[in-house]
């Protein structure tokens, strides 16, 4: 098990790393872990339906369905949304679901969008 202080370094060294050389930090916008499966549905459904995140990758057949879960299939639909409309005003709250994240979660075919 990794102790708090070795996470807070490893945390420190990633956001470091997450510069553009712009000098913008890089971030995404992913699940909070912690928030049961039922809220962050419910958050989903409003960033799909609502809130106008392109959810198509997270369909069967998609480069992001996998792993098929609510947790990763959020993590991509928040983070679309925060990408797509945090230069607009739009943060990544949903309602105490989601957290801000210095470490890309792209994994195999499925890229999270970051826009500066």
């Amino acid at each position: 098990m990794t102790s708090p202080m070795l996470k807070l370094l490893i945390t420190m060294l990633l956001a470091t790393l997450s510069f553009q050389a712009s000098g913008q930090f890089m971030e995404w916008c992913i699940a909070d872990e912690q928030t049961p499966d039922d809220e962050l549905q419910r958050a989903m459904d409003w960033a799909c339906n609502v809130g106008g995140a392109d959810c198509t990758k997270i369909k069967p057949n998609q480069p992001c369905y996998l792993p098929n879960t609510i947790k990763d299939h959020a993590s991509y639909v928040f983070n679309n949304y925060y990408q797509k409309f945090k230069n607009k005003g739009g943060s990544c709250y949903f309602n105490s679901a989601a957290l801000i994240n210095a470490l890309d979660p792209s994994h195999g075919s499925c890229k999270f969008e970051f826009i500066p």
